[in-house]
């Protein structure tokens, strides 16, 4: 396609989106399945107007999934709820961590037993496709900062979490492949990739989110201005916390969330103490009414809040031109019984069970636990971290297969998931109205 077709094709795909925004609201399908379907029908599994080629353009795809993923992450983690609660995040953060880790072994032991991969290339793949996904699983996501269903909590934390919390099994199966020094024991891989990359990345991003939030409060004055460009402090606190963890080898999608998840909790805590200390002034009172600082702290100027807007569409945008990529990669050759069982195990299987056993022994409800098996959704992160090892090094034919495994399961996650989601959480919303679960 030449660029004034591609313009055209974008643009008018903008419209659309933007014209039938009430009519896809109340459609049974998700923006991304029209997406996808857009893609399919130009690219070459139909017309065939383009055809992206992910193995050779690995470098580019590589560096649009990160940023969309970035974005996506920062407007995940400043929707989280205030005050923080380890007892609120212990069901996200085991589904993090102990369910990534069952994950990825099951991915892992099917890709190496019945699809005849390296055990490298197995733990490789289980990396890619065992985290959810933050930008195509909006449906089942916080909508906004003030949300507080426990289900969308906990998957959009859990989201936030994983795509970095994924990064040291993609490094075990580039190490088990030779591209990766794991050391003796694997020992480096323990202490570095492991220990210390997760723990500086978390600590990189509480410390660069709350020391924003100080500065911002203090710039903006008492009572606080809208003075400052949200949307550019957002951005470079991205940047600012993404470089510095790449700088000192972090994970540094961690450490995005964590920037945001600060910035949020240190705002709205720095506007309570504000807010209680301008109505003890006024009214002479020792101690306000809990109910109105909370419901004024909301209103109080933040760079987290006027940020959020701005990400949101550059999320959006980015997801529909993703998405038309997807589309136009594949070919109709490019399904085969592999990928799709390797799909059917994925969402069936590994999800599911891996999340019965991360959440065994939680007060976590099962009709939540039931709904967290279903929506594991797989997108573009999983993209990120494809196009990541074949930029390390990851031999052509064993990229070649990765590239339609991983292309096929998001595919069908787009569909699936996406056909779901609107009808399962229309019962469960109903089942929480009829029987409200316990936080």
């Amino acid at each position: 396609m030449t660029n004034a077709q591609w313009f055209l094709l974008v643009g008018g795909l903008l419209l659309a989106r933007g014209l039938t925004a009430p009519l896809l609201q109340r459609l049974p399908v998700t923006p991304a399945i029209i997406y996808l379907a857009v893609g399919l029908l130009v690219g070459p599994t139909m017309f065939d107007a383009f055809h992206f080629n992910p193995l050779k353009q690995s470098a580019l795809l590589e560096v649009l999934t990160e940023v969309v993923v970035l974005i996506s992450l920062f407007s995940a983690g400043v929707k989280m709820p205030t005050p923080f609660s380890f007892a609120r995040w212990r069901a996200p953060i085991l589904l993090a961590t102990v369910s990534m880790t069952v994950s990825v072994g099951l991915v892992a032991a099917f890709a190496y037993f019945l699809l005849g991969l390296p055990i490298g290339a197995g733990i490789l793949l289980g990396a890619i496709l065992a985290p959810t996904d933050p930008v195509l699983a909006t449906d089942v996501q916080i909508r906004h900062p003030g949300d507080r269903d426990q289900l969308r909590f906990t998957l959009t934390s859990e989201a936030g979490m994983n795509d970095g919390s994924a990064f040291p099994f993609v490094m075990l199966g580039m190490g088990l492949l030779g591209l990766h020094e794991l050391g003796e024991f694997s020992l480096r891989w323990v202490l570095v990739d492991v220990l210390w990359a997760t723990a500086a990345g978390i600590a990189i991003g509480v410390a660069c989110g709350a020391a924003l939030a100080h500065a911002s409060r203090k710039l903006r004055g008492h009572p606080p201005r809208h003075e400052l460009m949200d949307d550019f402090l957002g951005l470079g606190l991205i940047a600012v916390v993404y470089g510095l963890s790449v700088w000192l080898q972090a994970w540094g999608f961690l450490a995005v969330f964590f920037a945001a998840v600060a910035l949020r909790q240190t705002e709205l805590k720095l506007a309570g103490m504000d807010l209680q200390k301008t109505q003890r002034m006024q009214a002479g009172t020792i101690e306000p009414v809990a109910a109105d600082i909370l419901q004024a702290k909301e209103e109080v100027p933040t760079v987290s809040g006027g940020s959020l807007v701005f990400k949101e569409h550059l999320e959006r945008l980015s997801e529909l031109v993703l998405i038309l990529l997807i589309g136009g990669t594949l070919f109709i050759d490019s399904w085969s019984w592999r990928a799709v069982g390797l799909a059917g195990f994925l969402f069936v299987i590994a999800r599911p069970l891996s999340v019965v056993i991360g959440l065994a022994g939680t007060r976590t409800a099962w009709p939540i636990r039931g709904m967290a098996g279903w929506f594991g959704v797989r997108g573009i992160g999983s993209l990120y971290y494809l196009m990541y090892a074949i930029q390390h090094g990851l031999p052509e034919d064993l990229a070649l297969d990765l590239i339609q495994l991983t292309l096929i399961v998001v595919t069908l996650s787009i569909i699936i998931h996406g056909t779901s989601v609107k009808p399962l959480m229309g019962l469960f919303t109903r089942y929480r109205r009829q029987r409200p679960t316990p936080v």
